[in-house]
C-alpha cells in the first residue's frame, strides 16, 4: 500500500468519526461500549490498511469492519442492553419529521438486527442499496427486500403514531 492510502484512511476515520460512533452507538446502546467498537474498528482498519487494494472502496471497506466489531462485541457480551440510558444527541438516529423521537427509535430495535442495520446505513449514512450490500455482504436484491420489509413493518406500527 502507497503511504498516501494510509493517510487518506486516516483523512477519512478523523472526518467521520461522529458517524461512526453513532452507527456503533446505534448498535450496542450504551456509551463506553460504542467509544470502544469504534476505537477497536480504527485499530483494525490501521493494522490492516495495506489490505485495501481500492481506496475508492475505503467506505464500504471501513463500513464492514464497523459492523463486523459491533456485532462482534455483541456476541462477547451476550448481556441484556439497556434502553434505559438516555439518548446522546449525537447518537440519535431518528427522522427529524417525527415528533416522538424515542418511540421511532423504540421501534426500529423491535425490527431484526440485520434490517435495523440497513435502516441505518440507508437512511441516517445515506448508503447506497450497493454499498449496503457490499458491507453487509448480502445480494443486492437480499438487501432490497429486507429493507422494504422492514419499512413496511414501521409503517404498520406506525399508523397509530402521531406524526
Amino acid at each position: 500500500m502507497q503511504q498516501d492510502h494510509f493517510e487518506e484512511i486516516v483523512e477519512y476515520i478523523l472526518e467521520n468519526q461522529k458517524k461512526f460512533y453513532r452507527i456503533a452507538y446505534s448498535n450496542v446502546q450504551n456509551e463506553q461500549d460504542a467509544l470502544d467498537v469504534v476505537q477497536n474498528a480504527v485499530c483494525k482498519a490501521l493494522e490492516h490498511a495495506s489490505d485495501l487494494r481500492d481506496i475508492h472502496a475505503l467506505k464500504t471497506w471501513f463500513y464492514r469492519i464497523l459492523t463486523n466489531e459491533s456485532m462482534s462485541f455483541l456476541r462477547k457480551n451476550r448481556r441484556e442492553l439497556l434502553l434505559s440510558e438516555p439518548l446522546d444527541e449525537e447518537a440519535c438516529v431518528c427522522a427529524p419529521e417525527y415528533a416522538d423521537r424515542e418511540d421511532l427509535y423504540e421501534r426500529i430495535q423491535g425490527l431484526p438486527a440485520e434490517v435495523q442495520n440497513i435502516i441505518r446505513l440507508r437512511f441516517y449514512e445515506e448508503l447506497s442499496l450497493q454499498e449496503i450490500a457490499e458491507v453487509t455482504m448480502l445480494n443486492l436484491n437480499t438487501v432490497k427486500a429486507k429493507l422494504y420489509r422492514g419499512l413496511k413493518a414501521l409503517r404498520v406500527e406506525m399508523e397509530g403514531m402521531k406524526i
